[in-house]
């Protein structure tokens, strides 16, 4: 009989050192940083030096070449001192491999820029008429001498306003939805293309706005899937994003209930601690099952992808399920804190606020269980 998954002594180190890292020169300045819109380009040039930027990119090509465990250790430890991180380690996790593994020297160039903190990139993929119908593109890309021009809007993009490339997908051939999508990559700097940022609670650092092309030509050497490949090479990425999403929301909802148990054993009502009381002690003990229910699905996924096995249903079950397990551990510990709680002197509300838009981007929770019905079901069940 199989063992249950533990993790390795080199995962533990791992997770150890970057535990060290994240809550030593991370974790202090996330309430100041939460509430600003300065770009956290020191904190990323610290996780590029700490290889945590290529940490999945094969040795051959310069990076780290850790497993995906070791992903998931990352997210999970730089979430639980600032979730924003967690999302540009994740993200430039996802992006550094694609555009390294590129046949021309300027694609890969702009990952070993990236991987060192020096660049920045996102996914442009949302459009103003809809998000989930991802083969519904109108963004349109013309074949032209050299190259293609694209034309179209993007909106919804994390990091838009900061980012330096866009990994865009477009329809080459109106009509025939995913087959005739490709992905290309767009630089923000050119001309045509402009950038409007989105006022949100949450993700201020990071920033979200939309991408907009005029006709801007991409050359032959940025294509980065041709044609009928471009949808199914992004959204095979989607089940590794929405699983390390998972994970980072995981960091961050156990930070919000550190607090709130530290809390629990300090504060004193009619003479003694609050924690002995179970309405106080008990909600912090249902949410940490939640959170660990969520971790080992999580890691259990990584492993499928790791082992080449199907995963999608998994990744769709997190996605939904994990930032909702978090925003509620998180919201319980702003109650169990009191007015204390309710206040922006305390990470919570930051932590609340970052969370939650987790529960939206790389795919709300409706297609999510979907998805999961459709492998459960059967999609002919759903289309009867």
């Amino acid at each position: 009989m199989a063992a249950p998954f533990v993790l390795d002594a080199d995962h533990r180190t791992f997770r150890r050192t970057v535990r060290d890292l994240a809550r030593t020169e991370f974790l202090p300045g996330y309430l100041r940083r939460a509430g600003g819109e300065e770009f956290p380009h020191q904190e990323v040039k610290r996780l590029a030096a700490a290889g945590l930027l290529d940490l999945v990119l094969d040795v051959e090509h310069g990076g780290q070449g850790a497993d995906l465990i070791a992903l998931g250790l990352a997210c999970e430890e730089v979430g639980y001192a600032d979730p924003n991180l967690g999302y540009v380690l994740f993200a430039t996790n996802l992006v550094v491999p694609l555009l390294a593994a590129h046949p021309e020297p300027a694609v890969r160039d702009w990952a070993a820029r990236i991987a060192t903190g020096d660049a920045l990139a996102c996914y442009a993929v949302t459009e103003p008429v809809g998000g989930s119908d991802a083969a519904a593109l109108r963004t349109r890309a013309d074949r032209v001498d050299g190259g293609w021009r694209l034309t179209g809007e993007k909106t919804s993009v994390t990091q838009a306003p900061h980012a330096d490339v866009a990994i865009v997908l477009a329809q080459t051939e109106p009509g025939s939805r995913a087959r005739g999508i490709g992905c290309f990559l767009v630089e923000t700097a050119e001309e045509t293309v402009s950038s409007q940022r989105f006022a949100d609670p949450g993700f201020k650092p990071l920033g979200r706005g939309s991408v907009t092309m005029d006709g801007t030509f991409v050359p032959d050497e940025r294509v980065l899937a041709a044609p009928g490949d471009g949808l199914q090479r992004i959204l095979a990425e989607f089940d590794l994003s929405r699983t390390v999403i998972a994970l980072t929301c995981v960091g961050a909802a156990q930070r919000a209930l550190d607090l709130a148990a530290s809390w629990a054993t300090e504060r004193e009502a009619f003479g003694r601690p609050i924690a002995v009381n179970q309405g106080v002690s008990f909600p912090i003990a249902e949410h940490t099952t939640y959170l660990e229910a969520v971790r080992a699905l999580a890691y259990s996924t990584l492993g499928l992808r790791m082992a080449g096995e199907p995963h999608t249903t998994q990744a769709a079950m997190l996605k939904w399920w994990a930032p909702r397990v978090a925003f509620a551990a998180i919201q319980e510990a702003v109650v169990l804190h009191g007015h204390v709680g309710w206040s922006e002197e305390m990470p919570l509300q930051a932590l609340l606020r970052d969370v939650s838009g987790y529960q939206i981007g790389d795919g709300t929770p409706q297609i999510q269980k979907l998805v999961i019905a459709r492998d459960v079901l059967g999609r002919s069940a759903l289309e009867s």
